[in-house]
């Protein structure tokens, strides 16, 4: 059995189902990229996983450590080691972002505010910080500041590899995270990316188009098409995807996007 495992998922967004059986294993150590038009599913299938209350599951099941995680709460299934990167970050006015990275890292090390052998210390945790910072190339002045409240597009999603960095999850989802982002950025978070890549992380990549795949080298790449994995293969399948698109499932070529943020 794989260390993470999704068997024959099915998900219906208000009344309408979006995901039609979607089967993919995934050990840690190997990057998988999804990729398909939009309105494939692709959004649908990050969220399901991590228990979106918008989101029903209409069968199937993700198993990972033994469990069945699908039953188990948003916060439950990211102790457990999941993660998501979300395609468009929420502002959380009222709370910095140090608090919530040292808060978040705390919960996930199992302290409850009595135990203090399970909470980092400060220094830790500023030396660690710090050297996430310097990867994705984000200084101190983000520290202070509201999670994402005035944030460029570029510094959201930044933001979301810096959460990952610190949380070290062992299984990893993101979700178009090269969307909106110049080529600057798009290096920056690969470069951060690569840096975590490694035996015990298992990286699951969502995205419209081949372009991060040029700086995260995937191992596995899968086509997903009205809710189903058409077609899965080794990277040369984001090679045939960067010259035909999706026309042979009579969808839309990938096109480059045409809005960028830093």
């Amino acid at each position: 059995m794989a260390d993470f495992e999704i068997k024959d998922l099915r998900a219906s967004v208000e009344g309408r189902q979006i995901l039609k059986g979607v089967s993919l294993a995934i050990d840690k150590g190997e990057v998988h990229a999804v990729m398909g038009p939009n309105g494939s599913g692709k959004s649908t299938l990050s969220h399901t996983l991590m228990g979106h209350p918008g989101y029903t599951v209409d069968g199937g099941e993700v198993t990972f450590k033994g469990q069945n995680v699908l039953e188990l709460e948003p916060d439950e299934r990211a102790r457990l080691g999941m993660f998501l990167a979300l395609q468009y970050p929420v502002v959380v006015p009222g709370i910095s972002m140090t608090n919530f990275l040292r808060t978040a890292l705390n919960a996930k090390r199992g302290y409850d505010g009595k135990d203090k052998s399970k909470q980092i210390s400060p220094k830790d945790f500023r030396s660690m910080l710090k050297s996430e910072l310097e990867v994705l190339h984000m200084d101190d002045s983000f520290l202070p500041r509201y999670i994402n409240d005035g944030f460029s597009g570029g510094e959201k999603k930044r933001a979301e590899i810096l959460q990952m960095a610190m949380l070290k999850p062992e299984i990893a989802i993101l979700d178009e995270t090269d969307s909106g982002l110049d080529i600057d950025s798009i290096k920056f978070v690969a470069d951060a990316v690569n840096r975590m890549r490694g035996p015990d992380l298992g990286i699951l990549i969502i995205t419209h188009y081949t372009r991060i795949l040029e700086f995260i080298k995937p191992d596995f790449v899968h086509v997903l098409v009205d809710g189903k994995f058409v077609l899965s293969g080794g990277p040369e399948v984001a090679d045939r995807l960067e010259k035909t698109g999706y026309a042979e499932w009579g969808k839309e070529e990938p096109a480059q996007p045409q809005e960028v943020t830093t």
